[in-house]
């Protein structure tokens, strides 16, 4: 069985909406630090830690889905 079989699909999503857009105001965490990362300024080490953290979520769901297509 899969890692990815282990997490159900609407638990992924939730975890993608909350902890991946975390803290939503001003804007989503995420996007601040994907403009970061695409104007070259991620280079803190604490930046990138964070990145990483809120990009969890969605890579898992990505994969999850990729996995769902694939399989079905």
């Amino acid at each position: 069985m899969s890692f990815l079989d282990q997490f159900p699909l609407p638990l992924l999503i939730l975890a993608a909406l909350t902890l991946g857009l975390a803290p939503f105001f001003p804007e989503p965490h995420i996007w601040e630090k994907l403009r970061m990362l695409v104007a070259g300024t991620l280079v803190r080490p604490i930046d990138i830690f964070d990145l990483l953290l809120h990009a969890a979520p969605w890579l898992l769901l990505l994969a999850k889905l990729i996995r769902v297509a694939t399989t079905a």
